[in-house]
């Protein structure tokens, strides 16, 4: 929803808050519907009526638990029956600087400054271990905003009785727990209070008068920056980036001015302006967003422009060069299409916002930000929050890497008459094993953002796939595929339910990653789950689809892999049964697997 995206009105969000949300409700059925508690130090009623219509608009249907007044901590350490009832999916703890109970004396010495500090970050970590024990979800938690004033002036920072300084070392104290803790993340209101403005973030009439710990008009800049966690957590980050040319990556149109009178560079201030977003973009793409290219120009120009000697980003930093003269919707949707992901996982960057409106129109799911000024491309990038970091794994890191040796092997196959003699020209190697401690977070991620090919769509917290791990209840299967063009990282996850009563394996979750579909991983997972239901004397596979917009492509999966449907309802849920006999033959004759 328009009304919805970065940069916002603020107060319309406010007043139109029921109208906004009964419009979300009616324009869409497929949402994700999650369990989030909020646990808060401070009056939060307006903040979820506010956060519910930005996690609607990013296709979550939130159900809240809603602590009292300022008993977050008690709700937590004394088992408050309701919060355990819920058995929530996330928990948010909405806590500010106004929930230190104790700040230095101007007379106390280090020593007594730095026992303070381990008892006010005591406070809280207890409560985070107790959450971990009991309900093993993710948990996010505000770090500490500066105070709207400061008793030292401006070595208030410097000197350890200071309130600036002290909590900057128990935000670090936060910070480190986050490090070494996964699915606990921080939300950074102290970043939110200085962007909004400290003086008006901090205004005391709404603490004296409401008990918020910021002001009512802060309120949708605050839901909405906590939304991007959130649905981060739950898998609806975007994947891509696909960006315009002309006054979009640098100044002047090279088919008209040539490359050598393009603004690039630190020659002028915008040409510095153009370099500096280059740089940001560049940045991007080491964290795992993908970049393209869709541009009206001729193939020539556009790469000669790529190749400006200021310039940040090269052609080889792109996956898609799409430079002809075809409408954007078009190259929006081939991009989409030969990098095997939906348009939903796009975000289309152009300076023109007549071809802004008409990919917003002709692809839906594409998010089209409205850019603004040069000055401006940053900050509305980064404010929208579309590919917000819950975690960073290796994986994330190769991706761009990954999708081009995709698009090598897909020339490859256009040298073959045959499909299976293609495969094997591929030299695939796999790895199938149980869920490793390595690759927890990895099988977890994977879990929150497959969404074509996950037969039951079930998402999972890396703790919960921990537990999974270590319970004799389950079979569970990772793999991991490699060829000659390169490693494709964990790519297939399974788990498995056994009833060995009845001598049955119910498959809770099957997924892949998009990048490795017909490569013949899903007949070596097969083949994987079938020796591990041999050895523990399962003579029965169930497995169930759970259709939503998205997965209607496994429909009939588990018919290829020799199942036959025992079930199916009228919303198209159904279930399939496999019989392992005595005589199983392998179904994978392409891939060598370890494991």
């Amino acid at each position: 929803m328009k009304e919805l995206e970065y940069p916002f009105d603020s107060e319309y969000i406010l007043k139109k808050s029921k109208k906004i949300k009964r419009q979300l409700l009616e324009s869409r059925t497929d949402f994700l519907t999650k369990r989030i508690a909020v646990l808060g130090g401070s009056t939060t009623h307006d903040i979820i009526r506010v956060l519910e219509i930005f996690l609607l608009n990013q296709g979550i249907m939130p159900q809240f638990y809603e602590s009292e007044y300022a008993q977050y901590w008690q709700d937590v350490m004394f088992d408050h029956e309701e919060l355990t009832a819920f058995a929530p999916d996330l928990i948010y703890i909405h806590t500010s600087n106004r929930n230190v109970t104790s700040y230095p004396a101007v007379t106390d010495q280090a020593g007594q400054i730095e026992a303070l500090l381990e008892e006010q970050y005591a406070h809280f970590q207890v409560m985070w271990e107790k959450i971990a024990d009991k309900y093993h979800c993710p948990v996010i938690q505000n770090n500490f905003e500066h105070p709207f004033y400061r008793v030292f002036g401006n070595q208030e920072a410097v000197y350890v009785q200071g309130r600036i300084s002290f909590l900057n070392r128990l935000n670090e104290k936060f910070y480190q727990y986050a490090r070494e803790h996964t699915g606990f993340y921080i939300h950074d209101i102290n970043y939110q209070a200085a962007a909004y403005g400290l003086d008006r973030w901090a205004d005391p009439f709404y603490w004296h008068m409401y008990k918020y710990a910021l002001c009512m008009q802060a309120i949708p800049a605050f839901a909405y920056s906590l939304s991007n966690i959130i649905k981060a957590v739950f898998g609806k980050n975007k994947k891509s980036l696909v960006l315009d040319l002309d006054n979009t990556l640098w100044g002047g149109i090279v088919g008209d001015d040539g490359v050598e009178n393009l603004e690039i560079g630190q020659e002028t201030s915008m040409g510095q302006v153009y370099a500096e977003f280059q740089s940001y973009l560049k940045t991007h793409k080491e964290i795992g967003v993908m970049l393209n290219v869709n541009s009206k120009n001729e193939y020539e120009n556009a790469i000669a422009g790529l190749e400006h000697p200021e310039g940040v980003l090269r052609p080889d930093d792109f996956i898609l060069i799409k430079a002809n003269w075809e409408p954007k919707s078009k190259n929006i949707v081939e991009i989409a299409n030969e990098m095997n992901v939906l348009p939903d996982s796009l975000v289309f960057v152009d300076d023109n916002p007549a071809e802004r409106e008409i990919v917003a129109a002709q692809v839906p799911g594409v998010a089209v930000p409205a850019m603004g000024r040069p000055e401006q491309y940053i900050r509305i990038l980064d404010h929208a929050g579309f590919f917000e970091v819950t975690q960073l794994s290796e994986d994330d890191r190769k991706r761009n890497e990954m999708y081009k040796a995709n698009l090598d092997r897909q020339k490859q196959q256009q040298n073959f008459g045959d499909y299976r003699e293609y495969l094997r020209s591929l030299e695939m190697k796999g790895t199938i094993r149980p869920f490793e401690p390595m690759y927890m977070a990895r099988i977890a991620q994977l879990t929150n953002k497959s969404n074509q090919f996950n037969l039951t769509t079930k998402r999972c917290t890396q703790s919960q796939i921990e537990q999974f791990a270590v319970t004799d209840a389950y079979i569970t299967r990772y793999g991991k595929l490699e060829d000659k063009f390169g490693d494709n990282g964990v790519v297939s996850v399974v788990i498995g339910r056994k009833d060995e009563v009845e001598s049955v394996l119910h498959l809770e979750l099957w997924l892949m990653s998009c990048r490795v579909l017909k490569r013949d991983m899903e007949y070596a997972m097969m083949d994987s789950v079938v020796e591990a239901c041999q050895k523990c004397g399962i003579r029965t596979i169930l497995g169930y689809y759970y259709p939503t917009a998205k997965n209607g492509m496994v429909k009939e999966f588990y018919g290829v892999m020799g199942f036959v449907k025992t079930h199916e309802d009228e919303e198209g849920n159904s279930c399939w049964k496999f019989e392992i006999g005595d005589n199983y033959g392998k179904k994978n004759t392409v891939i060598t697997v370890e494991g």
